[in-house]
């Protein structure tokens, strides 16, 4: 597909956020008549909007109902298959299709996609590393940075992308999401947009565990979602699995490509395993170890499983030994994902603001000896908190809860507490605002503690989004 075919397209695109404004963009570059449209108005989109120019037509504070003179429907990762605006198109025969599905039709290179219930972030930004510090010009996107829609315009091709895709991001690459397209008096220029199956060359699942279940009906849902990035691959394609968790290692039954595996618990017929203090790539017979635990930088059991699927779909990409060790060597981090942004007085204060589910937060907390002061909350989706809490009183001297979930966790510390017979008690205060969190957190702390924001929930009950949240975090520290 070429961008010289979406010239004339009568596009809606359903989202106005930082996706679907790069996306609108992007169309009316190529040509396209670009209706953009959001249930939020204008003022709650301002940051995205201000300044954009676009030759759109915009449809604010309601969306659209009428679709008669629409050829294709692009949505955002924040609108569910169940939406009625879906339901509409569907009955219409219309295509559906999505930004990361758009750009995987017109991208010139091969594709590398990340996705999982946490490590997505950091494993996409190490696979990116890995390739470009083997000499391959990529680009790196998707679910992080800015839209990989808006880089075609660029005037430089890349030789390799690397993209983050989410279980909503997903849903649009499967027919089934779709439907069938029964609209044959559909454009020219729709019949351009793919509704086929598509899976990356190179796709990764770093893990899945429950998350989302406040979109996704089941859980069986949500894995159906992630399996999309395998389910359509071909023999000559990759898969990179996790064999140390409980649902991806049967999704390799789901790929017809080859399949690499990584584990921190045991050795792999094919992939990257951790023995010993050792990372080791075993491949077509033999093995090599391209790493060492004491030379990684980064924190957490966690990560160095990030690490090892990282290398895995640089093998994949053949990105020499070189390249993986000294990345695996020398990264530090992402923003938001345990970093760190101050000693004051002693103690170190940690941004973990991309810890949306209590298994993130979790992770967070094993990569700790030090006491921790724990700041927790947010808008709890629907997930399971009791491992959580076992953790926690295991491991943390201090909770302080903020946010809508203040109830769900003093319940689970409350129960869980009541089970154990022995160990320090952890204290809990409970506050309205991070604002109020960071403030008792600095009363309470100690030299050599860790004030540690993992909350466990969304930032939708205050932020925009998990990235607002740690941002504001950075703030309140800095002033201290």
């Amino acid at each position: 597909m070429s961008p010289e075919m979406l010239r004339g397209l009568k596009a809606m695109v359903i989202g106005a956020a930082r996706e679907g404004t790069a996306l609108a963009r992007y169309l009316v570059q190529c040509g396209a008549q670009v209706t953009l449209s959001d249930s939020k108005p204008a003022h709650a989109l301002a940051k995205h909007l201000t300044g954009e120019g676009l030759d759109v037509r915009l449809i604010l504070g309601a969306l659209p109902t009428d679709l008669s003179d629409v050829d294709v429907l692009f949505l955002s990762p924040g609108v569910p298959p169940s939406a009625e605006i879906v339901r509409q198109a569907r009955e219409r025969g219309l295509p559906i299709s999505s930004e990361p599905r758009l750009f995987t039709q017109l991208c010139p290179a091969p594709i590398a996609g990340v996705t999982g219930s946490s490590g997505k972030t950091t494993t996409t930004a190490l696979t990116g590393e890995m390739y470009a510090t083997g000499g391959s010009t990529t680009w790196v996107g998707g679910n992080i940075g800015r839209p990989l829609i808006e880089r075609l315009l660029e005037a430089q091709r890349p030789q390799f992308v690397v993209m983050e895709l989410s279980s909503f991001q997903l849903e649009p690459f499967s027919p089934e999401y779709q439907g069938p397209t029964v609209n044959e008096r559909r454009s020219q220029a729709s019949r351009a947009i793919s509704v086929e199956g598509w899976s990356p060359h190179i796709a990764v699942i770093t893990n899945i565990t429950p998350n989302h279940l406040d979109r996704h009906p089941s859980m069986a849902d949500y894995v159906r979602a992630k399996s999309h990035i395998v389910a359509f691959q071909r023999r000559n394609d990759w898969a990179v699995l996790n064999l140390d968790n409980e649902y991806t290692p049967e999704l390799a039954s789901r790929t017809q490509g080859q399949v690499l595996h990584f584990s921190l618990e045991r050795p792999v017929a094919q992939g990257a395993f951790l023995r010993g203090e050792e990372l080791v790539l075993r491949f077509g017979g033999g093995e090599r170890v391209f790493c060492h635990l004491s030379a990684i930088k980064l924190r957490g059991a966690h990560n160095v499983a990030n690490i090892l699927a990282a290398a895995c779909a640089a093998l994949a990409g053949e990105v020499s030994l070189e390249a993986m060790r000294a990345v695996a060597a020398n990264f530090t981090g992402v923003a938001h994902r345990l970093e760190v942004v101050r000693k004051w007085r002693d103690i170190l204060f940690v941004n973990d603001s991309i810890a949306t589910s209590p298994e993130r937060a979790i992770a967070a907390l094993r990569s700790y000896q030090e006491p921790l002061v724990l700041l927790a909350g947010g808008r709890d989706k629907h997930l399971p908190w009791e491992q959580w809490a076992d953790v926690v009183l295991s491991r943390v001297r201090v909770v302080v809860a903020f946010g809508e979930a203040v109830p769900i966790i003093e319940h689970a510390l409350r129960e869980r507490r009541s089970q154990r017979s022995n160990g320090p008690a952890t204290l809990l205060h409970t506050v309205d605002s991070l604002e109020q969190a960071v403030a008792i957190a600095t009363q309470i702390a100690q030299p050599g503690e860790v004030v540690l924001l993992s909350p466990g929930g969304t930032s939708f009950d205050a932020f925009e989004d998990f990235e607002a949240r740690g941002a504001r975090f950075r703030e309140l520290v800095a002033a201290l």
